[in-house]
């Protein structure tokens, strides 16, 4: 089940590019404090799924699986 995809084309660069946000917002202007390594870790989370193109939540929330993307 982790090789089917469940997260589009439009929506992995969202997720990459929002991921990225995330890391940077994080590390530069809260200076690596604890909300900001937390906020970095979410970061983390988000640009591994747009990487893979695989999200556990989703499956679990029943997304189904991209067939044609």
């Amino acid at each position: 089940m982790l090789n089917r995809k469940n997260v589009g084309s439009k929506e992995r660069i969202a997720r990459v590019i929002g991921g990225g946000l995330m890391i940077w917002c994080g590390l530069v202007p809260l200076h690596a404090t604890a909300l900001g390594l937390a906020i970095a870790g979410v970061g983390v989370v988000g640009m591994v799924t747009g990487a893979v193109r695989y999200c556990p939540a989703c499956a679990i929330a029943g997304r189904k699986p991209i067939d044609n993307d």
